[in-house]
């Protein structure tokens, strides 16, 4: 994290990007524990702490710079316990785990494409030039 106030939407980025990596290791052990007897899938919570901190908000510069992102942490959680698909008791969809393991590649690369574009624009501001 980076502790200057240009930086308050790239350290928001950054724990959005720490979350999806997190959660790209969790649905690969989903996916590695498919065949294993009694497992149950897990996810990763992240998006409804951000909505929450940032929600309903007026102003999106400000309510970014004040947030605390100590509080904004990725929290692993074992979805729908009791469920089984199984006679084993395991409750991972390969075909759901491949899809989520896709989408969540591609919010993966979103998220450091936007990282890149916030240290451009920082650069541009700079330099005192465009782009």
């Amino acid at each position: 994290m980076i502790l200057s106030g240009a930086y308050n939407y790239v350290n928001v980025l950054d724990k959005a990007a720490d979350a999806s990596w997190k959660r790209n290791d969790v649905l690969a052990n989903n996916i590695a524990n498919a065949d294993t007897p009694g497992y149950k899938r897990k996810d990763v919570q992240f998006e409804t702490y951000l909505i929450g901190a940032i929600g309903g908000t007026d102003d999106l510069n400000k309510t970014v710079s004040e947030m605390d992102l100590s509080d904004l942490n990725a929290t692993t959680y074992t979805e729908q316990a009791g469920l089984s698909y199984r006679m084993d008791g395991n409750n991972v969809d390969i075909t759901t785990e491949n899809v989520e393991l896709a989408k969540n590649q591609i919010r993966y690369n979103t998220l450091m494409t936007s990282i890149n574009h916030e240290f451009q624009d920082l650069k541009a501001a700079i330099s005192g030039g465009g782009k």
